[in-house]
């Protein structure tokens, strides 16, 4: 799974299947595939898999994301790792038991996991993961991700799920700070010594 993509399980449920989608940055980005065969079928279009928003919003018949809410999630998940740095994710279908291995499992499948951060939500199962990775988890400490959660389980109470990923990943980002310029490989200016 590529980091800024929202994903769900190619093999859940077909009425879950049917109201559910991938939204990936624009331009397309397949993320790792499994093995070779499983990237062939992606390309092909032989998968749950949508790597390009905007084609969902064109083909898809309704489900739970809109057009303008996939376009939220997307703004939303590229300010968010715009802002702090930290690579941010979503999953949205089933999880295999246990769930939290699963989401674990997705998060290591990121790009870049020590970076990287996972909400992973099963609407039917009724769970959600906030998974961080080495580096993130210093910038998002597990009191940050369990107020996040508690914030994301109030709106999904209410069926309000594109608000819980929005207001969720806003709240991570905004607990994680900015991102460390030195961090993204910005060299530090050099002393300026005043003269005496």
């Amino acid at each position: 799974m590529a980091s800024g993509e929202v994903r769900t399980e190619p093999h859940v449920d077909p009425d879950i299947a049917a109201r559910t989608d991938t939204v990936g940055r624009p331009g397309g980005d397949l993320g790792p595939a499994a093995n070779a065969e499983h990237a062939r079928d992606l390309v092909a279009g032989r998968d749950h898999e949508v790597t390009d928003f905007t084609a969902v919003a064109r083909r898809r018949a309704p489900g739970p994301f809109t057009p303008r809410q996939l376009s939220r999630l997307d703004e939303a998940l590229t300010l968010s790792s715009r802002e702090s740095g930290l690579d941010f994710s979503v999953w949205v279908g089933e999880l295999e038991e246990p769930t939290r291995e699963h989401a674990e499992r997705l998060h290591a499948g990121l790009p870049r996991p020590a970076d990287g951060v996972l909400i992973a939500v099963s609407p039917g199962q009724r769970v959600l993961h906030i998974v961080t990775g080495e580096h993130s988890s210093r910038r998002l400490p597990d009191r940050s991700a369990a107020l996040a959660a508690l914030s994301m389980r109030a709106s999904l109470s209410v069926g309000d799920l594109v608000g819980a990923l929005v207001n969720g990943l806003r709240m991570l980002s905004d607990q994680a700070g900015r991102a460390n310029p030195r961090a993204a490989g910005t060299p530090l200016a050099p002393p300026h010594h005043h003269g005496g």
